[in-house]
């Protein structure tokens, strides 16, 4: 076992694994729900806030970052945990999701991506020598490999070679952070297995990934459009052959459901903008389901968004008032709305690590989402 990762269970029934990943800035006890700070804040909510709500690792984003405000002027204000005022573990994704998003802005090489700026159309290029550098540069507790993530649908040969190429950067990537010091002064690097929807080529890329000896290792290229269960028959065709000693990320997921599938899986880390985005548009997660505070039968309900369980600030709150904060377009809305969404999901990844230990995931799971799903459906016939 690493001396970075302890796999302290595995479910008996399930994959479910209960861990505990060692970084510069912190224990991560796993399964965890990892809050996206893409330019340096987790949107409305303070480094304050994410203390009181739990959260134990916060994500960056190495492409964003670097268009503003420049690795280097974060490197020389102290690095990102320092600039934005978080001492906890800090993740940064390597931009490889632009190559991605960005389709219509960027050129992909043998040696790298070449970017117009989103912002001002600015020409850059990112190979895995500059995505390292900037993650030195932001002082990254994990750091992720540059990768190219396939389109959904594709094609199986454009897919093998986006394997192969992703493959040959994550290899540089590895030697650059062993020879400039990176790994050695105790940060992680996590390479990014991709392969579609071709099960042979997921295979192919998570044991060649494998041999290289990672600190850690992400499922990527999945929720890009294709249907939810593709989506987890494709991380179901990856975690099996990933080590099992080293832990294991998907990247931009979920929904709760999802999340609990997905630990099930066997995986232990998850990103995901949307408790943060939702809840800007006055949607609220429950155990009975999402609760869309701008419909007319909140106006004068007094209760709280959840009645019982895990209760955090904003539950202190009425449905009635947090609607009126909503529908007037109040400030405070989405930051009432977002520590709400943040809380529930870590929450729920706090239950998943209890259940896991207890050695009853398997039925808690699927009753929770039981119940989840029930409500969401009686919430839409309602």
């Amino acid at each position: 076992m690493p001396d970075h990762f302890q796999l302290l269970k595995t479910d008996t029934v399930t994959a479910a694994r209960r861990g505990r990943l060692k970084t510069r800035h912190g224990i991560v006890e796993t399964p965890i729900f990892m809050p996206v700070g893409t330019q340096g804040t987790v949107k409305s909510v303070t480094p304050q806030h994410l203390r009181d709500i739990g959260a134990q690792i916060i994500l960056g984003n190495t492409y964003h970052l670097n268009l503003r405000p420049g690795s280097e002027l974060v490197r020389e204000l102290g690095g990102l945990h320092r600039f934005m005022g978080w001492d906890g573990p800090i993740l940064t994704d390597s931009g490889g999701f632009q190559v991605f998003s960005l389709a219509k802005l960027r050129d992909i090489r043998d040696d790298g991506v070449a970017f117009s700026s989103h912002l001002d159309g600015a020409k850059l290029f990112l190979g895995p020598r500059e995505v390292m550098t900037i993650q030195q540069n932001l002082g990254s507790d994990i750091a992720m490999v540059i990768d190219e993530c396939p389109p959904w649908p594709c094609e199986r040969d454009a897919c093998a070679k986006a394997v192969a190429r992703s493959y040959k950067w994550a290899g540089q990537c590895k030697q650059i952070a062993t020879d400039n010091g990176f790994l050695a002064a105790g940060h992680h690097v996590f390479a990014i297995v991709q392969g579609s929807t071709f099960d042979d080529l997921r295979r192919e890329a998570a044991e060649s990934l494998g041999a290289l000896d990672f600190p850690g290792y992400a499922v990527g290229g999945v929720s890009v459009g294709e249907p939810e269960p593709e989506m987890l028959k494709q991380v179901g065709a990856t975690t099996p052959f990933l080590p099992a000693d080293k832990p294991r990320y998907t990247m931009g997921l979920g929904t709760p459901p999802q999340l609990l599938k997905m630990v099930a899986l066997g995986v232990d880390m998850f990103d995901c903008v949307l408790p943060t985005r939702v809840a800007r548009n006055g949607l609220v997660f429950t155990p009975d389901g999402p609760m869309n505070l701008r419909n007319e039968q909140y106006r004068k309900d007094p209760r709280p968004i959840v009645e019982s369980g895990s209760p955090n600030y904003t539950t202190n709150f009425s449905r009635a008032y947090l609607r009126h904060l909503t529908m007037a377009g109040e400030i405070l809305s989405p930051t009432l709305l977002t520590i709400h969404n943040l809380h529930f999901f870590l929450d729920l990844m706090a239950q998943a690590r209890a259940h896991i230990e207890a050695g009853d995931y398997a039925t808690w799971h699927r009753a929770w989402i039981e119940r989840y799903e029930a409500g969401a459906a009686a919430r839409v016939a309602g």
